[in-house]
């Protein structure tokens, strides 16, 4: 194994590391609204400080690979797409800590039957299982999982859409509430947030694994290719 060689599987195995540490956020942010555990949510705080040092390490090591040893190529594609995969993981794991932020903030528990109308159980596992997904394929090289989170994305945007008409009715029959729809609504699009930012890790694994770049592709050739 050459060097290079070397100092790619290092920043592989620290932007898994980072990948595993940040869906494990998403988990406990799910834990923490669904129980409305305050513990649970200032542990997500407490843990986006090390996600925050994971980012500034894999950043650095790419650069250094880049100026040490002038990759070509595939390890080219390869740093190029991590340093970009490395920040929407970042974002993910703020995002995270946003919602873990939003049951801090409210003294009283959420009801249960807008929580079930708005789906957002069903949102934290679309969302759980779209990361499991590019995690996987970013550890494997296998595009065709990282081709699922697209679908899934959509079924992310679906439950956003339709929680605005629910949280508005919600609002309407039970203005004194109107703190926590908001809240509620903040959340919903935090995840649609997250979903968008794992089908943009996705696109960047197939990017340095096939050379396509996803994000310019006509909206005909995407759905010849599956995508949509």
């Amino acid at each position: 194994m050459t060097h290079i060689d070397i100092e790619i599987q290092k920043i592989k195995k620290s932007a898994l590391e980072m990948m595993n540490m940040v869906r494990n956020q998403l988990q406990k942010g799910k834990e923490a609204l669904v129980n409305f555990n305050k513990e649970i949510a200032l542990e997500v705080m407490h843990n986006e400080k090390r996600v925050n040092g994971y980012e500034l390490i894999i950043d650095n090591d790419c650069e250094n690979l880049i100026a040490l040893f002038s990759p070509m190529a595939v390890d080219l594609r390869f740093v190029l797409a991590t340093l970009k995969i490395n920040y929407h993981i970042e974002r993910i794991g703020d995002n995270a800590d946003g919602i873990a932020r939003n049951v801090l903030d409210l003294n009283e528990n959420w009801n249960p039957e807008i929580l079930a109308k708005l789906e957002l159980v069903k949102a934290f596992e679309i969302a759980d299982d779209m990361f499991n997904d590019v995690i996987s394929s970013y550890e494997t090289e296998d595009t065709s999982l990282a081709r699922t989170v697209f679908k899934k994305d959509k079924l992310l945007d679906q439950i956003t859409f339709n929680a605005f008409g629910i949280l508005a009715q919600n609002i309407r029959e039970h203005p004194e509430k109107i703190e926590h729809s908001l809240y509620l609504l903040l959340i919903q699009r935090k995840l649609e947030r997250i979903g968008d930012l794992i089908k943009n890790i996705a696109e960047e694994t197939i990017f340095y694994i096939e050379a396509k770049v996803l994000k310019h592709k006509s909206k005909k050739d995407r759905t010849e290719e599956g995508l949509l």
